[in-house]
C-alpha cells in the first residue's frame, strides 16, 4: 500500500469517520463476531433515515446490540422489485438509506443488486462501507491460490442441477479457466455436494471453512476425496464456505479415471450420469464405457 493511501480519504480529521450524506449506503456487518463491525458502519447506520434489511428480525438483534434505533424495513428477493420505486422517491427527496444483509457484505449472495442498478440508473448517490466477507476470509485461510478466484454463491440444491453446474465449470477449465472456486453451502447439503464435486473435479485440493469468526471456527483442508469421506460421517453445523483449488498444470480429462472413482460409490447408471455431467461428454458414450469398466 502506498504511503499516501489515506491522504485523500473523505473523512473528518478528528473523528476519522465519513460525514453523513444523502443517498444509498451499502453497509457491511459482522459474519459472526460482533467485534468486527467497522466504526464507520455504526456511524452510517445511526445517521440513516431508514435501514433496509434482508431479515428485520435478524438485523434487530445486531442493531439493538450496538444501540441503533433507526426504523427498519425488509428488502429481500421476494419484495425487492416492488420496493424499488418508493425507495427511489425517498432518495430523490434527500433521505439517507442504509442497506444491510443478514451478515457480511450486501449483494454478495444476498439481495440488493436490482435496487443498486436502479439507483445507479437514476444517477442518485450511492456509497459503501467495507467490512467482513466470508468468501474472502475463507480464501485467505484455505491455503489455496488466492488469485484469481471465482465466487459462485450457493450451488444448485438438487444433485442433477449441481452436477450440471460443476460440469459447466469443468468444461470452462478445459477451455483455460484456472482459478480457486468458492461457494457457500448449507450444512445439510455439504456431504452430497462434496461427493458431486469429487466426481466432477477429482481428488483436487480443497477446503471447508465453517463458523468463521465465531467460537467454533474451523477450516478443514485436504483433497475433495478426503473431505467427502470426512463429512459423510461427520454432520457439520453453522455457516459453511467450500473452496476448490485450480486444476494442476498436468491435469488431463481422464474418462476412465473419473468413471473408476464414480463406480466405487455409485451404480453404473448413476456413475455414468455423474461423469457425463462433469465432463460434458454424451451420456450414451460414457454409459457404454462405464459398462465395460463395471465388468
Amino acid at each position: 500500500m502506498p504511503d499516501d493511501a489515506y491522504a485523500d480519504s473523505p473523512e473528518d480529521e478528528q473523528t476519522g469517520s465519513a460525514a453523513p450524506c444523502s443517498g444509498l449506503v451499502l453497509v457491511s456487518t459482522p459474519i459472526g463476531n460482533l467485534g468486527d463491525i467497522p466504526p464507520r458502519a455504526r456511524q452510517a447506520l445511526a445517521a440513516s433515515d431508514l435501514i433496509l434489511c434482508e431479515d428485520t428480525r435478524h438485523s434487530a438483534r445486531l442493531l439493538s446490540a450496538i444501540g441503533i434505533g433507526v426504523r427498519t424495513e425488509p428488502l429481500h428477493e421476494h419484495n425487492e422489485d416492488a420496493r424499488i420505486a418508493p425507495i427511489l422517491s425517498m432518495l430523490r427527496a434527500g433521505r439517507r438509506i442504509a442497506l444491510v444483509s443478514d451478515a457480511g457484505t450486501p449483494l454478495v449472495s444476498d439481495p440488493g443488486y436490482r435496487l443498486v442498478r436502479a439507483v445507479i440508473a437514476e444517477g442518485l448517490p450511492i456509497s459503501a462501507i467495507p467490512g467482513p466477507n466470508a468468501a474472502v476470509m475463507a480464501l485467505v485461510l484455505s491455503g489455496l491460490p488466492p488469485q484469481p478466484f471465482l465466487f459462485l454463491g450457493f450451488p444448485p440444491p438438487r444433485s442433477a442441477a449441481r452436477r450440471a453446474a460443476f460440469g459447466t465449470l469443468r468444461a470452462a477449465e478445459r477451455a483455460g479457466l484456472s482459478a480457486t472456486l468458492i461457494w457457500h453451502e448449507a450444512p445439510h447439503r455439504l456431504a452430497e455436494t462434496l461427493v458431486d464435486m469429487e466426481a466432477a473435479f477429482g481428488p483436487r485440493a480443497a477446503a471447508v471453512a465453517r463458523e468463521l469468526t465465531k467460537h467454533f471456527e474451523e477450516v478443514r483442508r485436504g483433497t475433495l476425496t478426503a473431505l467427502a469421506s470426512h463429512y459423510a460421517t461427520q454432520a457439520p453445523r453453522g455457516e459453511i464456505t467450500v473452496l476448490v483449488g485450480p486444476p494442476e498444470q498436468d491435469d488431463q480429462e481422464d474418462l476412465d479415471g473419473a468413471l473408476t472413482r464414480a463406480l466405487a460409490t455409485h451404480s453404473v447408471k448413476d456413475a455414468a450420469a455423474l461423469v457425463s455431467a462433469a465432463t460434458g461428454l454424451p451420456r450414451k458414450l460414457v454409459y457404454a464405457r462405464a459398462l465395460e469398466l463395471g465388468r
